[in-house]
This record gives structure tokens, C-alpha cells and sequence, in this order.
């Protein structure tokens, strides 16, 4: 059975798809309160929110069949599923651009990175709207090698600009919403309201201390 036929449960089964989308936002929200610093996000905010759903798949498929030691050799993938990889990608807003295909920083290896790109594994990728409706996807592979083959690679891969500090490889423009749109990527709406959390970022460490 691929990963995508597992993926299917977090779309299809009606009591994973009522906690999504009522636990999600919560926790994706307290994720950005242990992210924050004097009302600023920091980018850890994106580790956070991986480790959220990480702890999903845990939850639905059980920690014996999820891996999440994963090699840095392999850019792309956060997470492994019944043992076939995925990528964890999450956004903030109605848009997709500055979606992150790998990390690469080097820009001649970004250039390498384009012309010998094939991608390798699923996307769980949720799309974070505040105080509106956004979404929880899962792109599958062949769903995305199709659009590379329409497009080509270098439509589909986006370099880092010359003579900049690159934070990674994108992907090239309108690629995301092309990737989302697909019939076959699996989409629940979200209702990404806040909450009232009384967040104390000291009370855990606080507690610990406490311990005799």
C-alpha cells in the first residue's frame, strides 16, 4: 500500500478529520506562542509546527510505523510513513509563494538542485489562514512529477537570486496553487480561529525546578 492510500485516513476518517480540524488550530497557535519573543515569531516557529504534525501521523498510524529519524542526506523528507518518505511543509496566508522545496544554500548546488530535481516524496502541507478558512493538503508524488513533466524544471524549481543570502530553493511561480488544485491532492478546509491560551513560557521549566 503507497503512502498516499495511509494519507487517506487523515482525509476520510470522520473522527481524525473532526480532532484536525478542531485541535490543529490550537495547537498551532500555542506552537507560535512557544515560537515568540516580545510578540515577534521566530523561525523555529516552522520546527514547531512540523513536530505537530509529526505527532499526528504518530497519533493515526502508531510510532512503530513512523519514522522520524531521518538522515540530513535527505533534504527533502521529515518524515517516514509505513516507510515511504513525506515532506512537511506549512504556510501562513492566502498565498503560496516562498514555499521551500529544499534548504540548499549554496547557489551553484541550487543550480544542480534544479537540473537534476525529481521529486521524491509526498507533501503534508497545511496552509495557515488566521481568523479565516485555510487548509490541511497531501500532494502525492505523481501528482507532482506530472506538473514537473508539463512544466519543466526550470519553471517548477525556483533559483535563489545572485549575489543574496539564499534561505533555500523555492518553487517557481503559481507551482504550489497548480500542486493544490490537482484533483487528486487530498484537501480539508480549516477554520484557523484563535483561541484564549494563558501562555506562560517559564511555568514547565518553573515546575521542573520546583521538583525536589
Amino acid at each position: 500500500m503507497e503512502t498516499q492510500d495511509h494519507l487517506h485516513q487523515l482525509f476520510e476518517d470522520e473522527e481524525i478529520v473532526r480532532k484536525i480540524k478542531t485541535r490543529l488550530p490550537y495547537l498551532f497557535q500555542l506552537a507560535g506562542l512557544e515560537s515568540s519573543r516580545a510578540g515577534k515569531l521566530g523561525m523555529q516557529v516552522g520546527s514547531v509546527r512540523e513536530s505537530v504534525l509529526v505527532a499526528l501521523l504518530i497519533y493515526k498510524f502508531g510510532k512503530e510505523n513512523v519514522e522520524t529519524e531521518i538522515p540530513i542526506t535527505e533534504p527533502e523528507v521529515d518524515v517516514r510513513v509505513f516507510g515511504e518518505p513525506i515532506s512537511i511543509k506549512t504556510i501562513t496566508g492566502k498565498g503560496f509563494s516562498g514555499v521551500k522545496i529544499s534548504w540548499t544554500v549554496d547557489t551553484p548546488k541550487a543550480r544542480e538542485f534544479q537540473e537534476s530535481y525529481e521529486p521524491t516524496c509526498g507533501i503534508l502541507f497545511a496552509q495557515i489562514n488566521w481568523d479565516d478558512d485555510g487548509w490541511l493538503y497531501y500532494i502525492p508524488i505523481h501528482v507532482q512529477k506530472r506538473l514537473l513533466e508539463q512544466i519543466g524544471a526550470e519553471n517548477y524549481v525556483k533559483l535563489p537570486k545572485l549575489a543574496t543570502n539564499p534561505r533555500g530553493v523555492e518553487f517557481g511561480k503559481g507551482v504550489v496553487k497548480r500542486l493544490v488544485m490537482d484533483e487528486q491532492t487530498m484537501r480539508m478546509k480549516i477554520n484557523w480561529r484563535k483561541s484564549e491560551i494563558n501562555f506562560n513560557p517559564y511555568k514547565r521549566w518553573l515546575d521542573l525546578w520546583r521538583e525536589d
